[in-house]
Protein backbone atom coordinates (compact mmCIF):
# COMPACT_ATOMS: atom_id res chain seq x y z
CA UNK A 1 0.00 0.00 0.00
CA UNK A 2 1.56 3.62 -1.08
CA UNK A 3 2.17 6.15 1.64
CA UNK A 4 -0.53 8.32 0.60
CA UNK A 5 -3.03 6.28 1.82
CA UNK A 6 -1.76 6.65 5.31
CA UNK A 7 -2.91 10.60 4.75
CA UNK A 8 -6.38 11.92 5.78
CA UNK A 9 -6.10 16.00 4.18
CA UNK A 10 -2.92 17.40 6.15
CA UNK A 11 -1.71 15.15 8.74
CA UNK A 12 -1.18 11.37 9.38
CA UNK A 13 -3.41 9.07 10.36
CA UNK A 14 -4.08 5.62 11.06
CA UNK A 15 -5.82 3.88 8.17
CA UNK A 16 -9.63 2.29 9.39
CA UNK A 17 -9.85 -1.31 9.97
CA UNK A 18 -10.37 -3.10 6.82
CA UNK A 19 -9.89 -2.28 3.34
CA UNK A 20 -11.14 0.90 1.26
CA UNK A 21 -14.28 -0.03 -0.86
CA UNK A 22 -13.59 2.91 -3.97
CA UNK A 23 -10.99 5.05 -4.71
CA UNK A 24 -11.61 7.56 -7.11
CA UNK A 25 -9.79 11.30 -8.06
CA UNK A 26 -11.35 14.44 -7.72
CA UNK A 27 -9.83 17.56 -10.22
CA UNK A 28 -10.92 20.85 -10.76
CA UNK A 29 -13.24 21.51 -7.84
CA UNK A 30 -14.54 25.10 -6.91
CA UNK A 31 -15.74 25.21 -2.60
CA UNK A 32 -18.52 27.89 -2.69
CA UNK A 33 -19.46 28.73 1.05
CA UNK A 34 -22.41 30.13 2.34
CA UNK A 35 -23.15 31.23 6.08
CA UNK A 36 -26.35 30.20 8.00
CA UNK A 37 -27.52 30.89 11.17
CA UNK A 38 -27.54 27.21 13.24
CA UNK A 39 -31.11 27.26 13.77
CA UNK A 40 -31.91 27.47 9.62
CA UNK A 41 -29.93 24.34 8.74
CA UNK A 42 -30.32 22.08 12.21
CA UNK A 43 -34.37 21.11 10.95
CA UNK A 44 -33.03 19.85 7.37
CA UNK A 45 -30.64 17.22 9.75
CA UNK A 46 -31.37 14.00 10.56
CA UNK A 47 -32.30 14.53 14.46
CA UNK A 48 -28.75 12.25 15.28
CA UNK A 49 -26.47 15.23 13.88
CA UNK A 50 -26.20 18.29 14.92
CA UNK A 51 -24.59 21.59 12.74
CA UNK A 52 -21.06 22.67 13.19
CA UNK A 53 -20.20 25.60 13.48
CA UNK A 54 -17.30 28.12 12.49
CA UNK A 55 -17.50 31.58 14.54
CA UNK A 56 -20.76 30.59 15.61
CA UNK A 57 -22.35 30.13 11.70
CA UNK A 58 -23.26 26.86 9.89
CA UNK A 59 -21.92 26.84 6.21
CA UNK A 60 -23.62 25.63 3.26
CA UNK A 61 -21.06 24.49 0.29
CA UNK A 62 -21.59 23.70 -3.19
CA UNK A 63 -18.91 22.15 -4.65
CA UNK A 64 -18.78 21.14 -8.37
CA UNK A 65 -15.71 19.40 -10.07
CA UNK A 66 -15.11 16.11 -12.22
CA UNK A 67 -13.93 12.77 -11.13
CA UNK A 68 -11.59 10.24 -13.07
CA UNK A 69 -10.19 6.89 -12.14
CA UNK A 70 -13.22 5.47 -10.11
CA UNK A 71 -12.14 2.06 -9.17
CA UNK A 72 -14.29 -0.44 -7.07
CA UNK A 73 -12.25 -3.28 -4.84
CA UNK A 74 -11.68 -6.47 -6.99
CA UNK A 75 -13.70 -5.14 -9.57
CA UNK A 76 -12.75 -4.39 -13.48
CA UNK A 77 -13.03 -1.13 -14.69
CA UNK A 78 -15.95 -0.23 -15.70
CA UNK A 79 -15.93 2.02 -18.99
CA UNK A 80 -18.89 3.99 -18.60
CA UNK A 81 -17.74 5.17 -15.22
CA UNK A 82 -13.98 6.21 -16.19
CA UNK A 83 -14.69 9.99 -16.09
CA UNK A 84 -17.57 12.33 -15.12
CA UNK A 85 -18.91 15.95 -13.73
CA UNK A 86 -20.31 15.69 -10.15
CA UNK A 87 -21.90 18.58 -7.81
CA UNK A 88 -22.83 18.64 -3.94
CA UNK A 89 -24.44 20.48 -1.93
CA UNK A 90 -23.22 19.68 2.07
CA UNK A 91 -22.89 20.77 5.41
CA UNK A 92 -20.91 20.16 8.29
CA UNK A 93 -21.55 18.39 10.84
CA UNK A 94 -20.98 16.15 14.28
CA UNK A 95 -22.93 13.12 15.21
CA UNK A 96 -24.29 13.53 18.64
CA UNK A 97 -23.12 10.28 20.23
CA UNK A 98 -19.80 10.91 19.98
CA UNK A 99 -19.17 14.66 18.77
CA UNK A 100 -17.36 13.19 15.62
CA UNK A 101 -17.30 16.02 12.82
CA UNK A 102 -17.81 14.63 9.44
CA UNK A 103 -19.84 15.79 5.89
CA UNK A 104 -23.45 15.70 5.34
CA UNK A 105 -24.81 15.98 1.97
CA UNK A 106 -27.91 17.53 1.22
CA UNK A 107 -27.99 16.76 -2.59
CA UNK A 108 -25.45 14.96 -4.78
CA UNK A 109 -25.44 15.37 -8.96
CA UNK A 110 -23.90 13.11 -11.33
CA UNK A 111 -23.80 12.72 -15.45
CA UNK A 112 -23.27 9.26 -15.14
CA UNK A 113 -26.58 6.95 -14.25
CA UNK A 114 -24.43 3.79 -13.06
CA UNK A 115 -22.31 6.20 -10.64
CA UNK A 116 -25.82 7.44 -9.32
CA UNK A 117 -27.12 3.93 -9.08
CA UNK A 118 -23.82 2.44 -7.46
CA UNK A 119 -23.69 5.49 -4.98
CA UNK A 120 -27.51 5.07 -3.93
CA UNK A 121 -27.50 1.17 -3.70
CA UNK A 122 -24.20 1.22 -1.56
CA UNK A 123 -23.90 3.94 0.41
CA UNK A 124 -27.62 5.70 0.41
CA UNK A 125 -26.53 9.14 -1.05
CA UNK A 126 -28.52 11.51 -1.95
CA UNK A 127 -27.43 11.45 -5.88
CA UNK A 128 -29.45 12.75 -8.92
CA UNK A 129 -28.68 11.85 -12.64
CA UNK A 130 -28.33 15.51 -14.28
CA UNK A 131 -27.33 16.94 -17.65
CA UNK A 132 -23.80 18.49 -17.19
CA UNK A 133 -21.07 20.25 -19.13
CA UNK A 134 -17.53 21.19 -17.50
CA UNK A 135 -15.29 22.91 -20.17
CA UNK A 136 -12.03 24.24 -19.10
CA UNK A 137 -11.12 27.63 -20.77
CA UNK A 138 -7.61 27.45 -19.48
CA UNK A 139 -5.29 25.56 -16.88
CA UNK A 140 -7.30 26.61 -14.07
CA UNK A 141 -10.62 28.61 -15.17
CA UNK A 142 -13.70 26.59 -15.62
CA UNK A 143 -17.61 26.38 -17.14
CA UNK A 144 -19.56 24.36 -14.85
CA UNK A 145 -23.65 23.58 -15.88
CA UNK A 146 -25.50 20.99 -14.39
CA UNK A 147 -29.64 20.59 -14.86
CA UNK A 148 -31.51 17.89 -12.85
CA UNK A 149 -32.90 15.69 -14.47
CA UNK A 150 -36.25 13.87 -14.03
CA UNK A 151 -36.90 16.02 -11.03
CA UNK A 152 -40.33 17.54 -9.56
CA UNK A 153 -38.67 21.20 -10.02
CA UNK A 154 -35.80 22.78 -12.09
CA UNK A 155 -32.79 22.64 -10.30
CA UNK A 156 -29.72 24.32 -12.54
CA UNK A 157 -26.32 25.53 -11.46
CA UNK A 158 -24.26 27.54 -13.83
CA UNK A 159 -21.06 28.97 -12.74
CA UNK A 160 -17.73 29.84 -13.86
CA UNK A 161 -14.88 29.94 -11.29
CA UNK A 162 -11.04 30.29 -11.86
CA UNK A 163 -8.22 28.75 -9.17
CA UNK A 164 -6.01 31.93 -8.54
CA UNK A 165 -3.27 29.67 -6.83
CA UNK A 166 -2.02 28.57 -3.18
CA UNK A 167 -1.22 31.02 0.05
CA UNK A 168 0.55 30.30 2.53
CA UNK A 169 -2.93 30.87 4.71
CA UNK A 170 -4.57 28.04 2.68
CA UNK A 171 -1.70 25.89 2.31
CA UNK A 172 -0.95 25.93 5.68
CA UNK A 173 -4.63 25.43 7.14
CA UNK A 174 -3.56 25.70 10.71
CA UNK A 175 -6.47 24.98 13.18
CA UNK A 176 -8.91 27.44 14.00
CA UNK A 177 -8.63 29.02 10.27
CA UNK A 178 -11.77 28.55 7.63
CA UNK A 179 -10.34 25.81 5.69
CA UNK A 180 -8.79 23.31 8.10
CA UNK A 181 -12.64 23.72 9.30
CA UNK A 182 -13.61 22.44 5.88
CA UNK A 183 -11.02 20.08 4.97
CA UNK A 184 -10.50 18.36 8.38
CA UNK A 185 -13.60 16.05 8.07
CA UNK A 186 -12.88 12.28 7.56
CA UNK A 187 -16.55 10.70 8.15
CA UNK A 188 -19.56 10.81 5.43
CA UNK A 189 -23.05 10.65 7.05
CA UNK A 190 -25.99 9.30 5.88
CA UNK A 191 -28.70 7.28 6.75
CA UNK A 192 -30.36 3.80 5.30
CA UNK A 193 -33.52 2.45 4.01
CA UNK A 194 -34.60 2.05 7.24
CA UNK A 195 -33.72 5.53 8.77
CA UNK A 196 -30.89 4.00 10.59
CA UNK A 197 -27.82 6.20 11.06
CA UNK A 198 -24.67 5.09 8.97
CA UNK A 199 -21.45 6.48 8.25
CA UNK A 200 -18.14 5.82 5.66
CA UNK A 201 -14.80 6.99 6.26
CA UNK A 202 -13.27 9.10 3.52
CA UNK A 203 -9.28 9.26 3.09
CA UNK A 204 -7.16 11.41 0.69
CA UNK A 205 -3.52 12.73 0.06
CA UNK A 206 -3.21 15.97 1.51
CA UNK A 207 -5.69 18.55 0.03
CA UNK A 208 -3.97 21.96 -2.01
CA UNK A 209 -6.61 24.55 -1.29
CA UNK A 210 -6.52 27.87 -3.16
CA UNK A 211 -7.81 31.02 -3.39
CA UNK A 212 -10.61 31.55 -6.02
CA UNK A 213 -12.81 33.68 -8.31
CA UNK A 214 -16.19 33.03 -9.34
CA UNK A 215 -18.91 34.06 -11.38
CA UNK A 216 -22.11 31.89 -10.26
CA UNK A 217 -24.81 32.85 -12.89
CA UNK A 218 -27.50 30.59 -11.13
CA UNK A 219 -27.41 28.70 -7.86
CA UNK A 220 -31.34 26.72 -7.51
CA UNK A 221 -29.19 23.92 -5.05
CA UNK A 222 -30.38 25.93 -2.08
CA UNK A 223 -33.87 26.64 -3.28
CA UNK A 224 -34.25 22.73 -3.55
CA UNK A 225 -33.69 22.15 -0.18
CA UNK A 226 -36.03 25.09 1.18
CA UNK A 227 -33.23 27.55 1.70
CA UNK A 228 -33.12 31.35 0.68
CA UNK A 229 -29.44 32.31 0.43
CA UNK A 230 -28.72 35.55 2.65
CA UNK A 231 -25.10 36.91 1.59
CA UNK A 232 -25.01 36.41 -1.92
CA UNK A 233 -21.19 36.48 -2.19
CA UNK A 234 -20.03 32.87 -0.97
CA UNK A 235 -15.93 32.15 0.24
CA UNK A 236 -14.67 30.38 -2.68
CA UNK A 237 -11.70 27.82 -2.85
CA UNK A 238 -10.48 25.75 -5.63
CA UNK A 239 -8.37 22.73 -5.25
CA UNK A 240 -7.00 20.92 -8.50
CA UNK A 241 -6.71 17.37 -7.75
CA UNK A 242 -6.81 15.06 -4.64
CA UNK A 243 -7.31 11.39 -4.76
CA UNK A 244 -9.75 10.07 -2.84
CA UNK A 245 -10.30 6.39 -0.89
CA UNK A 246 -13.62 5.37 1.02
CA UNK A 247 -14.12 2.61 2.92
CA UNK A 248 -17.47 0.58 3.58
CA UNK A 249 -20.23 2.06 5.24
CA UNK A 250 -20.93 1.30 8.71
CA UNK A 251 -23.96 1.66 11.34
CA UNK A 252 -23.26 3.71 13.90
CA UNK A 253 -24.38 3.14 17.19
CA UNK A 254 -24.78 5.54 20.47
CA UNK A 255 -22.52 4.51 23.45
CA UNK A 256 -25.21 2.07 25.42
CA UNK A 257 -23.76 3.62 28.43
CA UNK A 258 -25.19 6.82 27.50
CA UNK A 259 -28.50 5.70 27.70
CA UNK A 260 -30.80 5.12 30.74
CA UNK A 261 -31.58 1.28 31.15
CA UNK A 262 -34.49 0.42 32.70
CA UNK A 263 -35.00 -1.88 35.75
CA UNK A 264 -38.07 -4.07 36.72
CA UNK A 265 -37.77 -4.83 40.36
CA UNK A 266 -39.20 -8.29 41.05
CA UNK A 267 -40.02 -9.97 44.41
CA UNK A 268 -37.43 -12.99 45.54
CA UNK A 269 -38.75 -16.53 46.00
Amino acid sequence: MQEYLFRSSQRPRPLPVGRWAISQRWNDLLFAHWAFSPPRLAPLLPDWLEVDTYQGKGWLGAVPFWLDRVKVRNVPSVPGMRSFPDLTLRTYVRDRFTGTPGVYCFSMDASNLLAVGVARTLYHLPYHWAEMRLEARSEREFAFFSRRRMAHREVIFKARYRGLGPTCRTVEMRPGSFEYFITERSWLFSANQAGQPIRASLHYIPWPLEEAEAEIERNDLPASIGLELQEPEPVLHYSRRMAVYIWPPELMRPVLARRPVAAVAAPLG
